[in-house]
């Protein structure tokens, strides 16, 4: 059993998740921390291994950790598929909150690959568990390149599946985050990182399931006598007499003619000229505002006759396994402490009571084994240049021998020619 940080001292880890449940008060559905006996909950799909493309997963804390002892199933051998399901009682989330939970550490550079978890309803094959197989709830990263960062958010209604019309970022460090899902009965939901709310909206405007309830009314037309004019003319505002008659520019009065200058060799000396600051450019009415202003027209909404309402919109088909099945070119994530339950301050209790303490053990953890891994980089590109080198000199006393060689044979057919 692991053990995790609580304070200064190090308490059994079976403790702090007994005293965790005293706290739920709704239902766990389904709670795996990886603990010893895992793999006798899980079963390992056969599939893509009949073609050598199945991946195999580690049960390990991973390279760096805040607690060693606190393990996951972490995703081993680049370049393939990983499959690996889970069963539980079967249940509906009808009339109440689902809660999904998960934790991930992505330590490699993923470079292209998912990181999700699923949720799958009636009979499943858990040893043909694969891409093609139906799922009704997905949920998790899938990162490709610099372009796609990608959180997945997939929920399945009358046999389709439907992605959220937002575009959900993931994290991207290499430490752990707790991903969160939360749907209500009222069809609206929340998304959690790290207990932060990242997202809220509903089912009804977030997803392309039902039509929406209202739309604009693509017929209604400005009426005519609509005033959106917010400002106008003052009709009371008359141009002062003369005021044309300004003009742009004058004399500059301080602009003096020189002593020098002769008018019969130089001509009739003229003041330069300055603008005028009594010239105020065109003259325009003063603005004011309008008294019939009703502000800008906007198209109206009006209810949509093709939206019909569903009241089980948020109504999943009763689930009944968990699921990893993800392609990664690179591999190394790290999968852990998966929640399905509908007690939302339970979820958050077990992310600050319990994991939350590992934050700063696992930074540390990870700057350690980057100095290490930059050392051994370093290392290792220090003994490639030393080796080049050596190659390098070698490449150069052989061709110093070569050169001498090709001399003497040519200096020994000359002393042959002389003789003869």
């Amino acid at each position: 059993m692991g053990r995790l940080r609580d304070g200064r001292a190090f308490l059994p880890r079976a403790l702090l998740l007994s005293s965790l449940l005293l706290l739920a008060s709704g239902e766990i559905f389904f709670e795996e921390r990886f603990d010893d006996g895992w793999d006798s909950r899980w079963v390992k799909s056969d599939w893509k291994k009949s073609q050598g493309q199945a991946g195999t997963f580690r049960h390990t804390a991973g390279t760096y950790s805040g607690d060693p002892d606190d393990k996951g199933i972490q995703t081993t051998t680049d370049a393939k598929h990983f499959a690996i399901s889970a069963k539980f009682p079967e249940f509906s989330n009808k009339g109440r909150t689902l809660v999904v939970q998960y934790s991930l550490k992505i330590e490699q550079d993923i470079e292209c690959g998912g990181a999700y978890i699923k949720l799958m309803s009636g009979y499943l094959n858990q040893k043909k568990f694969g891409g093609d197989t139906p799922y009704s709830f997905m949920f998790g990263p899938d990162i490709c390149g610099d372009q796609k960062k990608k959180l997945h958010l997939i929920l399945s209604y009358q046999g389709q599946n439907y992605p959220i019309k937002k575009d959900l970022k993931c994290e991207t460090d290499k430490l752990t985050h707790f991903y969160t899902f939360i749907l209500r009965p009222d069809a609206t939901y929340s998304i959690l990182i790290d207990n932060r709310e990242r997202e809220f909206g509903s089912m009804y405007t977030d997803w392309e399931i039902l039509p929406p309830r209202r739309i604009k009314d693509v017929n209604a037309k400005k009426p005519k006598d609509w005033d959106d004019r917010e400002y106008i003319e003052d009709p009371d505002h008359v141009k002062p007499e003369g005021y044309d008659s300004i003009p742009k520019e004058i004399p500059d009065p301080k602009d003096k003619k020189p002593e020098s200058w002769d008018d019969d060799d130089d001509g009739i000396w003229k003041p330069r000229m300055i603008p005028n600051p009594e010239y105020k450019g065109p003259w325009k009415r003063k603005k004011i505002k309008n008294p019939n202003y009703k502000g800008k027209w906007k198209t109206p909404w009006i209810d949509n006759s093709e939206f019909e309402d569903d009241p089980d919109l948020y109504v999943l088909k009763p689930l009944q396994y968990v699921g990893i099945e993800v392609w990664q070119v690179k591999a190394g994530s790290v999968f852990d402490n998966i929640l399905i339950c509908d007690d939302p301050d339970y979820a958050r209790h077990v992310v600050d009571e319990v994991f939350a303490a590992n934050k700063e053990a696992e930074k540390e953890a990870f700057e350690g084994a980057e100095k290490k891994r930059k050392a051994r980089e370093e290392e290792e590109a220090r003994r490639a240049r030393e080796e080049g080198e050596r190659r390098r000199r070698e490449r150069d006393r052989d061709r110093g021998r070569d050169r001498y060689r090709d001399r003497y044979k040519r200096h020994r057919r000359y002393d042959y020619h002389d003789e003869l």
